[in-house]
C-alpha cells in the first residue's frame, strides 16, 4: 500500500484559508446565491408561478427566467411585479428576484395553521362562477362577492350550464339576477359545453389579469380547460380554501391567445371570511352603505333595532330581503369559524 503523501506547509496553510473563505460566504450568505458582482443590473419582471425558494419570472422581452429568492423576500406569488438581476455566472439558476413591488390587490387564503397566505397578486377582476345546476345558490355568489371587494378587483358574475333551462325559466331567474346588475355588477349566462358565450368570456378576460372561481360541479375546470387548450394547466377543484385542510396546488400565470392573463390556481374553490371584520363584510354588501347612513343609532346591527334604515329600505323594496339575510349569515359564520379572534359584529 503506498504511503499517503504528506502535505506541505502552503498547502495546508491554503486548505485552511480556503475552508475559512467558504465559511465566511455561507455566513455572510446563507441563500447560497451568485455574489453582486456576478449579477447584472436590475430588471422588471412578473412572476409567472412560485416553487419554495424559486420562481419563474417572466421578463419584459417575454422570456421565462427561472430565479432564486432573497432570503428577505417575505412572499412572492403568481401575478406579483418584481424587480430581478441575472445570473451572469449560468448555472441552474438564470436570475435572482431582488425585490417584490407594491401590489394593486392580493387574492388571500386563510389558513386555521397558517394564518392569511397570498396565493395570487395583482389580479384586476375575478369571474365567480356559478350554475343553474346542481342548484343556482345566491348566498354563495354573495359570499364571492364579499371576498372580491375586500380584495380590490372587480367581479363578474357568470351562470353555466344555461342549455339546461327553458326560455321561460331562464327569463324568470334573470329577473332575479337583475338586481345585481342594477347595483352594479355585471352578470353573464353561459354554456360551456354547448359553447355558447364563450365568445362574451374572451371579450371580457381581454388585456386584464384575471382569475376563474367556482365550487365543484359548476364547471370551472370545463371554462378554464377551454380557455387555456394548448397548455398543461392542471386544472381541477382540489380543496376548499381557508377550512384547515393544506394545499399544494401551485398559482400559474397563462397568457391567453385572445389577449389578457389568466391566473388557475386549480386550490381556489371557494373563499373562507373569517379572516375579515365585520366592516369589511358589511362593505362587501356594496348598496348597504346609503340605506345605513340613514339608522337612528350608530351601533344599529340591522336586526331589529328601532329606527334601521337598512330594513325600510328592506321594506321598500329598495334592497333585495336575501342580501340582508345573507350578510347576517355570513356574520353567523365569521363568528362560529374564526380561530382565536373576537369579531365585533356591530356596524
Amino acid at each position: 500500500m503506498a504511503k499517503k503523501k504528506k502535505l506541505t506547509k502552503q498547502q495546508l496553510r491554503r486548505m485552511r484559508s480556503n475552508r475559512s473563505r467558504k465559511l465566511e460566504q455561507t455566513e455572510n450568505n446563507p441563500d447560497n446565491l451568485p455574489d453582486d458582482s456576478n449579477l447584472g443590473p436590475a430588471q422588471h419582471g412578473q412572476v409567472i408561478s412560485r416553487y419554495g425558494q424559486h420562481a419563474d419570472i417572466e421578463d419584459e422581452s417575454g422570456n421565462l427566467i427561472r430565479c432564486d429568492l432573497r432570503r428577505t423576500i417575505g412572499s412572492l406569488v403568481a401575478g406579483d411585479k418584481i424587480i430581478w438581476r441575472e445570473n451572469l455566472t449560468g448555472g441552474d439558476s438564470q436570475g435572482v428576484v431582488e425585490a417584490v413591488q407594491e401590489r394593486s390587490s392580493v387574492l388571500t387564503r386563510p389558513d386555521f395553521y397558517d394564518g392569511v397566505k397570498p396565493v395570487a397578486a395583482n389580479i384586476e377582476q375575478v369571474v365567480i362562477l356559478s350554475s343553474i345546476k346542481p342548484e343556482l345558490s345566491l348566498q354563495i355568489i354573495d359570499r364571492y362577492l364579499v371576498a372580491v371587494e375586500t380584495m380590490g378587483a372587480e367581479p363578474v358574475v357568470v351562470i353555466n350550464k344555461s342549455d339546461l333551462l327553458p326560455e321561460a325559466e331562464k327569463q324568470k331567474i334573470d329577473q332575479e339576477l337583475q338586481y345585481y346588475r342594477d347595483i352594479g355588477y355585471q352578470v353573464h349566462w353561459l354554456s360551456v359545453k354547448a359553447e355558447e358565450g364563450i365568445e362574451l368570456i374572451h371579450q371580457i378576460l381581454k388585456n386584464r389579469i384575471s382569475i376563474v372561481v367556482g365550487q365543484s360541479g359548476v364547471g370551472k375546470s370545463s371554462l378554464v380547460n377551454q380557455l387555456l387548450p394548448d397548455t398543461d394547466a392542471a386544472v381541477g377543484d382540489i380543496d376548499t380554501i381557508g377550512l384547515g385542510t393544506h394545499t399544494t396546488t401551485v398559482a400559474r400565470l397563462y397568457h391567453l391567445s385572445h389577449g389578457g392573463d389568466l391566473i388557475d390556481s386549480p386550490g381556489v374553490r371557494e373563499f373562507a371570511l373569517w379572516h375579515l371584520s365585520a366592516e369589511q363584510i358589511f362593505d362587501g354588501f356594496i348598496e348597504f352603505a346609503q340605506y345605513s347612513a340613514r339608522c337612528k343609532f350608530r351601533d344599529c346591527k340591522h336586526l331589529e333595532d328601532p329606527g334601521c334604515g337598512l330594513r325600510k329600505a328592506v321594506e321598500a323594496g329598495q334592497v333585495k330581503p336575501h342580501r340582508l339575510e345573507h350578510y347576517h349569515k355570513i356574520l353567523q359564520s365569521v363568528v362560529e369559524n374564526k380561530p382565536a379572534y373576537k369579531l365585533d359584529i356591530h356596524k
